[in-house]
């Protein structure tokens, strides 16, 4: 895995500016950075549960995409699998986390996490199962190992 510098959020009006951007669609694209689709995820299960996120996530961030410019193709664009994965990742977080810490605080706790890591989703997946245009497309089951 590549060495990164993680984007850290400053405060809660941070997040909310995320979460809030992904959802309006004003959300400058250059800001979509793996932190920042944790960011938002959080913030919506946090400030959003009228949100159904099974259901919403993936609508919300391909018209996202969309509205940016981007494509959802079988190349590029939403990931189904990885998206499904890191709302898990982000629901085991957070409980077991200190909900009454401001949310700037969680979601960095978070991208320090074992669920928050770039590679998070390939201790389940192989590589080969995790980018196929299936696993774009829609779910399939982790072939490595079970989530927890």
């Amino acid at each position: 895995m590549t060495d990164y510098k993680i984007r850290h959020f400053s405060s809660a009006v941070a997040v909310a500016r995320v979460g809030e951007g992904l959802l309006a669609r004003t959300l400058p694209r250059a800001e979509w950075t793996h932190e920042a689709h944790l960011a938002a995820t959080t913030y919506l299960l946090l400030e959003h549960p009228e949100i159904e996120l099974d259901s919403a996530l993936p609508g919300l961030i391909r018209t996202y995409n969309e509205s940016v410019g981007g494509v959802n193709n079988d190349s590029q664009g939403y990931h189904d699998t990885i998206t499904r994965a890191y709302l898990h990742g982000v629901r085991l977080f957070l409980a077991e986390a200190d909900r009454a810490a401001p949310i700037q605080e969680l979601v960095n706790e978070l991208l320090h996490a074992p669920m928050g890591q770039r590679d998070w989703p390939l201790r389940f997946w192989s590589t080969e199962r995790l980018m196929s245009v299936e696993a774009r497309r829609g779910w399939v089951e982790p072939d490595v190992a079970a989530l927890p």
